[in-house]
């Protein structure tokens, strides 16, 4: 070893050996010391939290007793003692280290994210590839938000330009890398921009759930499907959102002759409201059409609609699926040629030809499924004619099933409903078969019911967040749900009319030549205290045409 370099280790051993005996020397004056402190800051703090009021008796008391020891016979030496004592038992207790320093969130979940990305985005045969297993997350991130709980929020992440970035399946594999990164628990919506070769990521808010059924600002003819985000709508209407008024931007659906949409095919997931979707419609058109049900599920998930007045029929068995849309079918064509006539002659149609008629079909697979294996017609087959001339005619078709049935719904519906609706979580194939489009929103792992997403004709989709509509007959459900829902059926307010008396009971005419004849109540009048229980109820027939 060097002459230089001994010296230096010596006279570095004898300075620790020195500080490790002064240490030892001056521990006790360092214990008394950090109780002194201790003390100091104590006595501070109670003279803060003492009220002014009180502050100059508490100075008399302490210099009191200070006089006091002060008289005392080695009073001074005793109190010097005691202090000395108090002071090293509590500076005993060595000073707590400095806590670590928090980790920086963005580093932690950025490198996590990007180690994830890189088996992905990394080419072998790129010379400055930008994924890399030595690579840093700061060459290719940028513009990064954490919300005050340190998930991500925001995030644009550049990728190299060989990456098959107009693929679905290529996009669809980096979208499931980065949701499971940043938390499955929310809904994300990625935006490739292709030309630049960035991925901009944004966190989506969670959409109202506490929107009950009721009466939506809207012209006729036009349907609240739900609600959406802020940019997703170009309006907002009033609502009463948890009993308190609020504004809220609707996903509106617009019908009738000049509509470019007529028609609607709602999938979900089985439990996710494609039956409160059909009864939300149901009681939104009601005001101003006639309703035909077909509940092929055979659930009883229409059953407040039967007899209710502009409820043509509520059916739950396939021959009388069959029977009632082959009527759709013949009163389309009456319609049609009722208009035509009109029109050729200069006058103004019938009113019973201008009036909507609104056909709601509740998983028509089942009622397939079962007309095949009976060897009977599809009545899927019957909406045919509904379904082409549907717009001219004042007759629009509503389909909902479960998106597992896709392939068993009939091309025409497929083909013709333009205004689509899915629900539920479904996968990325799943929602760009029922949509039509690729969807650039990932869903949560766990949605609420309700939660969706709609595309109305051409336009971009966007999220969808149904109104709580729930069958007033189900006793499970929320009393107030259910009184809100209630509160929209049209029903005869017994209060101010008198009973009418309730018809023999005669066979209907067969559907032959013309319109069955249903039962109808005398007035619509709106009450919120309907009982919903069957009994007899005070009705009267008369043809529909």
């Amino acid at each position: 070893m060097p002459l230089n370099r001994h010296h230096l280790s010596k006279g570095r051993d004898l300075v620790r050996t020195a500080g490790d005996h002064a240490s030892d020397m001056f521990a006790p004056l360092t214990v008394v010391g950090r109780g002194m402190r201790h003390h100091v800051a104590w006595a501070k703090g109670r003279w803060q939290a003492t009220p002014k009021e009180r502050r100059g008796p508490t100075v008399f008391l302490v210099a009191a007793m200070l006089v006091g020891i002060f008289l005392l016979p080695h009073g001074l030496l005793f109190a010097l003692v005691a202090l000395m004592a108090s002071a090293a038992w509590a500076g005993r207790a060595p000073k707590a280290p400095p806590a670590p320093p928090e980790p920086d969130v963005a580093e932690v979940k950025l490198t996590a994210l990007y180690a994830a990305l890189t088996p992905y985005l990394a080419g072998p045969d790129e010379l400055v590839p930008l994924y890399h297993h030595e690579g840093s997350w700061k060459n290719v991130f940028s513009g990064w938000e954490f919300d005050a709980g340190g998930r991500l929020s925001r995030l644009e992440i550049a990728y190299p330009a060989y990456f098959t970035d107009t693929e679905p399946a290529a996009r669809a594999r980096i979208e499931q890398v980065v949701q499971g990164k940043a938390g499955r628990a929310r809904e994300y919506r990625f935006d490739w921009d292709e030309e630049t070769n960035r991925l901009r990521i944004a966190a989506l808010a969670p959409l109202p759930t506490d929107i009950a059924a009721q009466r939506f600002v809207a012209a006729p003819g036009e349907i609240v499907l739900g609600f959406t985000d802020e940019d997703g709508s170009a309006r907002t209407i009033p609502v009463q959102q948890g009993g308190v008024p609020a504004q809220q931007p609707p996903v509106v659906w617009r019908t009738g002759p000049r509509s470019g949409e007529p028609h609607l095919l709602a999938l979900g997931v089985s439990g996710y409201g494609t039956s409160s979707l059909i009864r939300s419609i149901a009681l939104q058109a009601l005001p101003y059409a006639d309703l035909m049900v077909i509940d092929g599920a055979g659930t009883g998930e229409h059953a407040c609609l039967v007899n209710r007045p502009g409820v043509h029929t509520v059916e739950t068995s396939l021959h009388g699926a069959l029977a009632a849309l082959h009527w759709a079918a013949q009163e389309t064509e009456r319609r049609l040629t009722a208009l035509n006539a009109a029109r050729h002659a200069g006058a103004a149609p019938p009113a019973d030809v201008t009036r909507p008629l609104w056909l709601l079909l509740d998983h028509p697979t089942e009622l397939t499924e079962l007309a095949h294996a009976e060897g009977r017609p599809d009545p899927q087959d019957l909406l045919e004619l509904p379904l082409r001339h549907g717009r001219a005619a004042r007759v629009t078709v509503v389909v909902a099933d479960d998106i597992a049935a896709r392939d068993r719904i009939s091309p025409s519906v497929r083909a013709t409903a333009r205004a689509r609706v899915v629900l539920g979580p479904a996968g990325p194939e799943e929602s760009h078969a029922a949509l039509g489009v690729p969807l650039d929103i990932v869903p949560a792992a766990h949605a609420p019911a309700g939660r969706g997403y709609a595309r109305i004709g051409t336009g971009a989709p966007v999220r969808l967040q149904l109104p709580a509509t729930v069958d007033p007959l189900d006793e499970e459900a929320p009393a107030a749900l259910r009184d809100a829902v209630i509160a929209l059926l049209p029903h005869r307010d017994t209060r101010t009319e008198a009973p009418a008396p309730v018809p023999s009971a005669q066979p209907l005419p067969a559907h032959q030549d013309g319109p069955p004849t249903v039962p109808v109540e005398l007035d619509p009048a709106a009450h919120a205290g309907v009982d919903l229980a069957k009994g007899p109820a005070a009705l009267r027939f008369r043809p529909l045409a």
